[in-house]
């Protein structure tokens, strides 16, 4: 497993070895020690979501406010998805600068986004399947989001027109957004 480091501090790039042989592949999808190695320290996941999506579909941009914040350990099972954070530590000098990269079940890419990041992603392909790991349980109470296409933020997202949910429609501009990080 390497671990790469992106121009966004704490966000990191995971590219697992795959060995493949005439039965198919196999991975680490996860290993501890090499986190620690990183200097990620001890995570300790508590919660595996999944989602099955067509083309076209938009999830986010979303995340939890303390003291419910969640890292997130993402990965593309099938097809392909294009992943995107948006950093919202107040303190941080690339605050409201997002980081973007395409997950597909081809390239076999995870991507670690630690609390303090607003996540969404778009499915480039039908019948993709993302999977995520998260630090933190899920609080309904405490579930923020930005707009996907929030002009200060211009985030190049290739499509214009995303299918949404209601919710993600009503999610806060950047300008008006107050962050609890």
């Amino acid at each position: 497993m390497q671990i790469e480091t992106t121009p966004i501090e704490g966000l990191l790039i995971i590219k697992p070895k795959v060995f493949f042989d005439p039965r198919g592949y196999f991975f680490e999808n996860y290993n501890q020690k090499t986190f620690e190695e990183a200097g990620l320290g001890n995570l300790y996941f508590v919660q595996d979501n999944q989602s099955l999506s067509q083309a076209g579909i938009l999830r986010g941009l979303h995340f939890q406010a303390p003291p419910h914040q969640q890292g997130k350990l993402v990965r593309v099972i099938k097809g392909a998805a294009l992943d995107v954070v948006v950093d919202v530590r107040k303190n941080s000098p690339t605050y409201g600068q997002h980081y973007k990269l395409e997950l597909t079940e081809e390239n076999f890419l995870m991507f670690w986004i630690p609390p303090g990041f607003a996540h969404g992603f778009l499915t480039l392909k039908d019948d993709t399947i993302f999977c995520y790991k998260c630090t933190g349980l899920y609080n309904k109470e405490s579930e923020m989001g930005i707009l996907w296409n929030d002009p200060q933020l211009n985030i190049d997202w290739g499509i214009t027109d995303p299918i949404l949910s209601d919710k993600d429609k009503e999610n806060s501009s950047f300008q008006n957004f107050n962050s609890p990080f």
